[in-house]
């Protein structure tokens, strides 16, 4: 169940924004109060929220304060701030914090509402991003960003790699399919993706071992098989090598992650 914050020194509000929230979320999220900045930083330091609601005036440590602090936390919430006066400077600082929306006092309901659908829906996004980066492979993204400067063959034997991934395939294989002299085509792979012929495999290998540990609930022996490793044993060797952990503990982190950010 995702967490939404609110803070706001003034009872009457914080409690008008929770009690709309509640009236919205029908249970599907948990609404949590609290009464300053102070406050909220303490709960925040033990707790995750998906979604910070923060008043822009507050004594001790205000909105924009609040906001700066929670940015520097692993998993920051996104921010809607409310205000009781449309000041540009702290609506600009606000921007620059990467807050979603700005709304003034006194709050209209609908108005309200739709800010948090878009804050979370955003959040969603982030969260997504989040998963992604932490799936690719950086030696891999970089290939994909120079693909536009690839030539004809080495373009169609990364296309060929990626739908034969489950076969044993060899830079051989991969030659002959592009009616091409294995040297010249190892020579000319690495040339132009930086990546030798048998890392990129290794490593599009184990991006999509990844992927399937993320998304999937299947034996480590199959997602071996499906990723073209005969025996479990030395995909697990492979994929060690590679990311410090074995494909168990990288499941396991990702699952932890999920629930963290959940």
């Amino acid at each position: 169940m995702k967490t939404i914050l609110i803070v706001d020194d003034e009872p009457r509000t914080r409690e008008g924004v929770r009690k709309t929230l509640e009236a919205w979320s029908a249970g599907r999220f948990r609404i949590v109060t609290a009464s300053n900045g102070v406050e909220a930083l303490d709960w925040l330091m033990k707790h995750d929220a998906n979604l910070l609601v923060t008043d822009i005036r507050m004594p001790e440590i205000g909105g924009l304060d609040l906001v700066e602090r929670v940015n520097g936390m692993t998993h920051p919430p996104v921010v809607i701030i409310i205000s009781g006066h449309p000041e540009f400077d702290y609506a600009q600082r606000a921007l620059q914090f990467g807050v979603v929306e700005y709304l003034l006092k006194p709050l209209d309901k609908t108005k309200l509402v739709k800010a948090v659908e878009l804050a979370l829906k955003r959040e969603d996004e982030i969260h997504r991003i989040e998963r992604m980066e932490k799936l690719m492979d950086p030696k891999l993204m970089e290939t994909v960003q120079e693909d536009k400067v690839y030539s004809t063959q080495v373009k169609e034997a990364i296309h060929y790699l990626d739908d034969h991934l489950q076969e044993p395939i060899s830079m051989r294989d991969i030659a002959d399919h592009l009616h091409m002299n294995a040297s010249y085509f190892s020579v000319l792979f690495k040339e132009q993706t930086g990546l030798t012929f048998t890392d990129y495999l290794t490593r599009r290998r184990v991006q999509r071992a990844k992927e399937l540990l993320s998304n999937t609930r299947k034996p480590i022996a199959e997602i071996a098989e499906q990723v073209g490793y005969q025996t479990d044993k030395y995909f697990v060797k492979v994929f060690r090598s590679l990311e410090g952990v074995s494909p168990g503990q990288y499941r396991k982190s990702v699952v932890h992650s999920e629930e963290t950010i959940q």
